[in-house]
């Protein structure tokens, strides 16, 4: 929940979560690293002078450093099966090629290129291609080659492209916890830019660079700056808006959607030392959708923060009020499938879809514990993020993902998991996980996957699912 912290924005691939430890140059210290679920909370706001010190402390080059430079380069392939639930289609197996190309200039610039290429073993229409089509059907499919794109390594300036997984837009009150890839068809590469010219911070975001789908900013005022100056920690009081609009035309045709949003945060206690420490936060808001009369809602909520070397822990429990259709996180883990049906009762899409007036009470934590440091990029023991939402009229959404690493980080598990409307009818439930081990001193590892999918259909309906996939990897990571 900070807003003060230093950032390395990473964006996880899907299904990597792992410890990949690139071999940095030899004089590189990692910044202080917080995870895309954490940083579009809160966190994406420069740091003091004192703060940027403490976070990276500049050692002596290296001669074995050369230019700087760092590369990683791996190759998996696994079988990949595709398995109907419920009698819906046929069976479909796949030989995977996931060759995948790493450089690291640090601070400067990071670049990873690579994409899944499933060639048919077995099963679908006959006559079907060689290449899974579903995979490159559509101009916004090519993003997925850029895994992961990052320019300007310094908070708060930077760009970066590739996977939004569990993306959050500042103070999350529109964009929360949201998945551009929940759709299994549809491949795009988000993007998001921020920056800052005091007194003003600026995030903005879209979640398909190739295609006309989610697109958003927002913008927060330091009123501290306005009335006493720039001050050595910035945004203790501030005011933001927000904005968020879905075209609906790439990864299939939807209506489209816009929300907007005010809040206001206030930092009640900072407790600073080192390089961590703890704060506690109170905001409030309230937002609508433009042109719809009495739809809107109102929130207020406590966020808290504590930090050590090795524990970084972000928790945050809000109150909420909703009127005439309007929802807080509307665009949220389960959008990219809400889009085209709704979980519940009512087999519409979500810009149609009624939405009981009333209350609830929605929670987050994120908790990242590693033994050594959290420090490295990637590198960690133990994380698990986690959000729900309860309602007064009974409905429960729960999203989350557990990662650990094990017996030296040869061995990564980790699993994740979707319920949208539980306790009502017509409730979505997904599930996923993976596993890697690594052996023969880590170059090669094997590696599954597991879980359950939803495919939209050309009927706006959504077709269950489920895959499963083995293999091996070789890479230089280690």
């Amino acid at each position: 929940m900070s807003m003060r912290w230093a950032v390395v924005l990473l964006l996880i691939v899907p299904g990597a979560g792992w410890a990949e430890e690139i071999a940095y140059p030899e004089d590189y210290v990692a910044e202080e690293e917080v995870d895309p679920d954490d940083a579009g909370g809160d966190a994406l706001i420069e740091p003091s002078e004192d703060e940027r010190d403490a976070l990276v402390e500049e050692g002596p080059a290296s001669p074995n450093s050369g230019s700087g430079w760092a590369n990683r380069l791996s190759l998996e392939t696994t079988t990949w099966a595709l398995l109907p639930r419920r009698g819906a289609g046929k069976d479909e197996g796949f030989l995977q090629l996931h060759p995948r190309l790493e450089v690291v200039k640090p601070g400067f610039l990071q670049v990873e290129l690579g994409a899944p290429v499933r060639l048919r073993m077995w099963g679908g229409e006959a006559g079907g291609s060689l290449v899974r089509k579903e995979d490159w059907d559509e101009l916004s499919d090519w993003g997925q080659v850029v895994q992961n794109l990052m320019v300007g390594g310094d908070a708060p300036n930077f760009v970066w492209v590739g996977a939004l997984e569990s993306y959050t837009l500042l103070s999350g009150h529109l964009v929360r916890r949201y998945n551009n890839r929940g759709n299994p068809n549809y491949n795009p590469a988000g993007a998001v830019v921020t920056g800052m010219l005091r007194p003003l911070y600026v995030e903005a975001f879209a979640s398909d660079v190739l295609g006309a789908r989610l697109m958003g900013a927002e913008v927060v005022l330091d009123v501290q700056h306005i009335l006493m100056g720039r001050q050595p920690y910035p945004m203790k009081y501030a005011l933001s808006l927000s904005a968020v609009h879905d075209w609906g035309k790439a990864g299939g045709t939807s209506e489209p959607m816009t929300l907007a949003h005010v809040d206001g945060t206030a930092i009640l206690m900072s407790r600073r030392k080192g390089q961590g420490g703890f704060e506690l936060q109170a905001n409030a808001g309230w937002g609508g959708r433009p042109g719809e009369g009495g739809a809107w809602g109102a929130v207020a909520g406590l966020g808290a923060e504590y930090m050590s070397s090795t524990v970084d822990m972000r928790a945050r429990l809000e109150g909420r009020l909703q009127r005439g259709g309007f929802r807080q996180g509307a665009f949220g883990p389960d959008y990219e499938l809400a889009r085209f049906q709704v979980a519940g009762p009512n087999a519409v899409p979500q810009a149609d879809a009624p939405f009981p007036d009333g209350y609830s009470a929605h929670g987050e934590l994120i908790l990242s514990w590693d033994a050594e440091s959290l420090s490295v990029l990637g590198q960690r023991h133990f994380r698990l993020s986690m959000g729900a939402e309860v309602f007064n009229w009974g409905r429960v959404d729960v999203d989350g993902r557990l990662e650990t690493q094990l017996f030296h980080r040869n061995l990564s598990v980790g699993v994740g998991g979707v319920a949208v409307g539980a306790g009502q009818p017509g409730a979505r439930y997904l599930a996923s996980g993976d596993a890697r081990w690594r052996f023969l001193g880590g170059k090669l590892y094997a590696v599954g996957q597991g879980g359950t999918l939803l495919f939209p259909t050309a009927e706006g309906t959504l077709r269950p699912g489920a895959f499963a996939s083995v293999g091996l990897g070789v890479d230089n990571a280690r």
